[in-house]
């Protein structure tokens, strides 16, 4: 079987009608050009070109795989614009994943702005907590909300994650408002299960860190439905603001505790390292970091007092 792109600078020979001509087309060097048709000439056993100081022609032979050769050419050209254009401009399908809660509220709802960017572009999305592998799973971006991403992969910070120890106002009405930390061991503290160590929690103070026992009748593995407890008045809990940022502008939960902060994360969009970019991951991570930032949407007082005028 013939090297491909030996039998791609054959048809440029014959198309530039020279040795010299075809490698300052492609960028080449003549002896390179020289040696894939020498190779190709031993391999197929056969004389391809008549060389004569008038110049090149084409044999029998060399007449009939030329025809072959210069589809595959064509070809070859092809495939090259259809990267370069996926490169420069965002089209394609762009495969992401994102966790359940933060896709649901603030993913998905950024997608038709997106799409309307970029027309020649389609989405397709999977919303899971699941930790899924890029490689293995064809996944082009991952948002993923962690403390320390993966160094194996290219990761863009979008947005903090902040935890707030909230309630319902009435709730601090009947049990009164925690002033301290240490207070929260005379309240019930509902656990997010898959945040933190079971029977404590954890802020970051003047002090530094403190690590604060507590107790409480609820323990949940999704944020979203613990903060629909919270609402109903059970207990405290600490909730992120990407979940609860409306509820608190709107004076539906009261946050306490502020001068103590728990340990932060943040929302990262993940990728896999190369020197190309793909032009609609690229367009899709400048978008998101643009819609989020370091003081995200769902962390700004204005936000509520625009409410309060409406």
């Amino acid at each position: 079987m013939q090297d491909l792109n030996d039998m791609v600078v054959f048809a440029r020979v014959v198309e530039a009608k020279s040795f010299s001509a075809a490698a300052r087309r492609m960028g080449a060097s003549k002896s390179r050009v020289s040696k894939a048709i020498a190779k190709l000439e031993r391999a197929l056993k056969a004389l391809l070109l008549n060389r004569s100081t008038r110049g090149l022609s084409l044999t029998e032979v060399g007449s009939a795989f030329y025809e072959h050769c210069s589809r595959i050419a064509a070809e070859a050209q092809q495939a090259e614009e259809v990267v370069s254009q996926l490169h420069s401009e965002p089209r394609g399908v762009l495969k992401l994943t994102a966790p359940v809660a933060f896709g649901t509220l603030h993913v998905a709802p950024a997608l038709p702005e997106f799409l309307a960017r970029h027309p020649d572009l389609s989405i397709d999305v999977t919303i899971t907590d699941r930790m899924v592998d890029l490689v293995e799973e064809g996944y082009d971006v991952a948002i993923r909300i962690t403390r320390e991403p993966d160094l194996n992969h290219v990761a863009r910070k979008l947005a903090p994650v902040r935890r707030v120890a909230c309630a319902t106002p009435e709730y601090f009405r009947r049990r009164g408002v925690p002033r301290t930390p240490q207070d929260l061991k005379r309240h019930n503290c509902l656990h997010y299960t898959s945040f933190g160590t079971r029977g404590e929690w954890r802020f970051r103070g003047p002090a530094g860190e403190i690590s604060v026992p507590v107790s409480g009748d609820l323990r949940i593995n999704d944020d979203e439905a613990l903060s629909q407890a919270v609402l109903g008045g059970l207990g405290i809990a600490l909730l992120p603001t990407f979940i609860i940022g409306g509820e608190l502008q709107s004076g539906r939960l009261q946050a306490v505790l502020a001068e103590y902060v728990p340990l932060e994360r943040h929302v990262y969009a993940v990728h896999l390292p190369g020197i190309h970019l793909p032009a609609k991951v690229r367009a899709f991570v400048d978008f998101v970091r643009g819609r989020f930032g370091p003081e995200p949407y769902w962390d700004r007082p204005e936000r509520a007092r625009a409410k309060a005028k409406a």
